[in-house]
């Protein structure tokens, strides 16, 4: 194969984003795209045809790998009928708001010997690359404790995002799924979880139905622990990861933008992303973030900061397809299997809101 031919789902404000970044690589050409909404513009701007269904898109036989971007409860069935087309896939996060959707969706794709790429593109960024080399290497020893933060405050909207419907987008939880799929990346997966909170403070016209305050905690094997606070509850805009080991910390920075590794004998200060002018633009656009929530449009193009983690991701998923070697660490990005932890995870999360206490992971692995 000299040439990657893809189908895209979904052409909003990432997905069509998805599309320009594919169409620019060298051997990639996206030949259809489906959207009930967006198609037209993204179908003349990359000179692709408009399928009138995602079954049209699958179903052609000059598509070798299909880009899933539509909202989050609708990931399932592109990724379903693309697997039944032998299309390897790419699929945004969250792949599913269930845990057991995203098993239905590994085993068809597993079954048809395919890969399924999630699309957590924060394992593309520099200073996160670097602090799980230096976790790797014992520089700040065992990790027991992580914290992470995604919070802001979000006042009512004229036209309220999918992303603010819990049932379309899954709530902060799942639409935020980063933080927590880069905690168990680095601690495993959770074993005993509880979460409390609820909506707050946006019950007005103007706001979404989703929680707004979400407090959790994490309990992991060996005595090792996290604890996530996400919502647009928050009058103080945080968002960050701080990584505690036995010998030093590591803080991550994404909102004032830098990576900080403390040890015993030094303390250093590393660049978030690929350079200085990347650093600063995402630090402007925090500036100007409502509530942690970035409201595109398809015509926008998204920040340089993100733009080159992107490409980078898709670069990487391109080359896997062509043959190229699979990193260790990335096999479980690229058959859906890091993905439903972190889903697993959010399902624990979501019944011991529901039912007032801790939840074993098990109880939803399990069924």
């Amino acid at each position: 194969m000299s040439t990657v031919k893809y189908g895209v789902v979904g052409t909003g404000y990432f997905g069509a984003e998805l599309a320009r970044i594919l169409h620019a690589i060298e051997g990639a050409e996206v030949v259809a795209v489906y959207d009930p909404s967006h198609a037209e513009e993204i179908a003349h701007e990359l000179n692709c045809t408009m399928e009138p269904t995602i079954e049209t898109l699958c179903a052609r036989e000059d598509i070798d790998a299909v880009i899933v971007a539509s909202p989050n409860a609708d990931h399932k069935e592109p990724v379903l009928l693309a697997a039944k087309h032998h299309k390897h896939v790419f699929c945004e996060k969250p792949i599913a708001l269930s845990y057991t959707d995203c098993d239905e969706m590994i085993d068809v794709t597993k079954k048809n010997d395919l890969i399924f790429m999630a699309g957590h593109v924060m394992n593309f960024m520099d200073g996160v690359r670097h602090a799980k080399a230096l976790i790797h290497e014992g520089v700040i020893g065992d990790v027991v404790f992580c914290h992470a933060e995604r919070t802001g405050w979000e006042e009512a909207q004229k036209t309220v995002s999918w992303k603010k419907n819990r049932e379309i987008s899954g709530g902060h939880l799942y639409h935020h799924i980063h933080e927590l799929d880069f905690i168990q990346f680095i601690m495993g997966p959770a074993t005993r979880v509880n979460m409390v909170g609820g909506n707050v403070a946006h019950q007005a016209e103007g706001f979404g139905d989703e929680d707004d305050l979400l407090l959790i905690t994490l309990e992991f094997t060996d005595n090792r622990y996290a604890t996530l606070q996400y919502g647009s509850a928050f009058r103080f805009n945080e968002h960050y990861i701080k990584i505690q080991g036995t010998k030093g910390a590591i803080l991550l920075d994404l909102q004032d933008v830098k990576v900080v590794v403390k040890t015993v004998e030094k303390e250093e200060q590393f660049l978030l992303h690929a350079s200085e002018a990347e650093d600063l633009d995402r630090a402007r656009t925090y500036q100007n973030l409502d509530g942690g929530i970035m409201y595109g449009k398809p015509s926008q193009s998204v920040p340089l900061w993100l733009d080159t983690i992107m490409k980078r991701e898709l670069q990487y998923f391109h080359d896997v397809i062509l043959g190229a070697p699979i990193d260790e660490e990335f096999i479980p990005l690229l058959d859906g299997t890091a993905a439903r932890a972190s889903i697993a995870t959010a399902d624990a999360l979501t019944l011991s809101l529901q039912e007032d206490r801790k939840v074993n992971v098990q109880e939803i692995t399990a069924q």
